[in-house]
C-alpha cells in the first residue's frame, strides 16, 4: 500500500505492528537502554587497518618524523571507542541479568580491558607481517607485499580477525563477532573470532571461506576459495538443546595446504602436517601427516551440436570415419 493511501489505516497498523513487537521478546529492544553500535565498531575496525598499515590505509605522507605525532592521536581514539563499545555490551549483559555491575564498574572494566587490547597492538602486527609475506610468497600473481596490502580481500578478513580473536580471549562479548562480521560481508570471508590460527596464514583469492569457532590451525597454512571448516554435528544434552563450547570444528596441521571448494568436517577430524588437501573433496576422517587427498576426475560427456559432424581426438571428422 502507497504510502500516500494508508490515511485511516495507518494508526491501527502501527498497533498492529507495535503488537507484534511485545509478542515475541526476541526480536526487539525495547525498555532497555545498552547495545553495542556497529557504527562505532566499524570505526573501530577502519582505525586498526590504519594503525597496521601506516602510510598504506588512511593518511598519507607519513614519515619518520611526524609517525609518532599520528600514532599518538590514533590510539587514544581507538581506546575512547573500544572503551565506549566494551562499556555498552558490559552494561547490556547487566540488563539481561547477567551480572549486577553498576555503571561506574561496567565503565572502569572496560577501560582496563581496552588498555589491555591497545598493548596487545605490537604483538599482533608481527603476526599480521608474517601473514603478509606468506600471500606475497604463496601467490605468484603478487607483484609485491605493497599490492597485498591494498587488492587482497583475504589479507583484510585476516587482519580483523587477529584483532576481534584478541578481544574474544579476552571474554569480550558481540565486539568480535561483530567485527569478523564486518569483515564477512566487505570479503566473503567468514572466520569466527575464536578459531585459532597460527603464523604465516594465507587464503588465495578467498571468496566463501568458513573457518568455524573451534578450529584449530597451525603455521604456513594456506587454503583457497570455498573452503569450509566446519562442524559435522552438533552434540546435544538430554533435552535435546545443543551443548556449547565443545570441539565442533577440525584441527588443521602445520605447512598444509587446502584447495579449492574443499570441505574439511567434525571437531576430531585432524588434517595432519604436510597434508594437501585437493580440491573439491569431503573430509570427515583424519589424514595422516604428509598425505595427499584427492578425488577421482568425473567422467565428462561432450556433446556436439545439432546436425555438427562427430569428433575424434576434438576434431570434426565425415561421418564415414565413425
Amino acid at each position: 500500500m502507497p504510502p500516500n493511501q494508508l490515511g485511516e489505516a495507518l494508526g491501527p497498523l502501527v498497533e498492529r505492528v507495535v503488537a507484534s513487537y511485545f509478542d515475541d521478546p526476541r526480536t526487539h529492544h525495547i525498555d532497555r537502554e545498552f547495545l553495542p553500535s556497529k557504527r562505532g565498531i566499524k570505526d573501530i575496525c577502519d582505525l586498526l587497518m590504519e594503525l597496521t598499515y601506516p602510510g598504506y590505509i588512511g593518511r598519507h605522507g607519513l614519515t619518520r618524523h611526524n609517525i609518532s605525532y599520528h600514532v599518538g592521536e590514533l590510539l587514544p581514539r581507538l581506546w575512547e571507542q573500544l572503551a565506549e563499545q566494551i562499556t555498552r555490551c558490559l552494561c547490556h549483559l547487566r540488563e539481561a541479568g547477567e551480572h549486577a555491575l553498576s555503571d561506574a564498574a561496567c565503565r572502569q572494566r572496560a577501560d582496563a580491558l581496552a588498555s589491555r587490547f591497545v598493548e596487545r597492538i605490537p604483538d599482533v602486527r608481527r603476526l599480521l607481517a608474517d601473514d603478509v609475506q606468506a600471500a606475497y610468497d604463496g601467490d605468484p600473481a603478487a607483484t609485491s607485499t605493497a599490492e597485498i596490502i591494498l587488492a587482497y580481500p583475504a589479507l583484510l578478513a585476516v587482519t580483523i580477525y587477529r584483532y576481534a580473536h584478541e578481544l574474544h580471549e579476552m571474554g569480550v562479548v558481540f565486539i568480535p563477532r561483530i567485527m569478523t562480521e564486518h569483515a564477512h560481508y566487505l570479503t566473503g570471508i567468514d572466520i569466527h573470532p575464536g578459531a585459532r590460527i597460527g603464523r604465516s596464514f594465507f587464503i588465495d583469492h578467498g571468496t566463501g571461506v568458513v573457518i568455524g569457532e573451534t578450529t584449530q590451525i597451525g603455521d604456513n597454512v594456506k587454503i583457497y576459495q570455498g573452503v569450509t571448516l566446519g562442524a559435522l554435528s552438533f552434540p546435544k544434552d538430554e533435552r535435546g538443546r545443543i551443548i556449547r563450547g565443545s570441539k565442533r570444528h577440525p584441527t588443521i596441521g602445520n605447512n598444509v595446504t587446502i584447495y579449492a571448494n574443499a570441505i574439511v568436517l567434525g571437531g576430531e577430524t585432524l588434517i595432519g602436517d604436510g597434508a594437501v588437501v585437493g580440491g573439491s573433496v569431503f573430509i570427515t576422517e583424519s589424514v595422516e601427516p604428509g598425505h595427499q587427498v584427492s578425488i577421482t576426475p568425473p567422467v565428462l560427456r561432450v556433446r556436439p551440436p545439432k546436425g555438427a559432424a562427430p569428433r575424434i581426438d576434438g576434431k570434426y571428422v565425415p561421418d564415414w570415419v565413425i
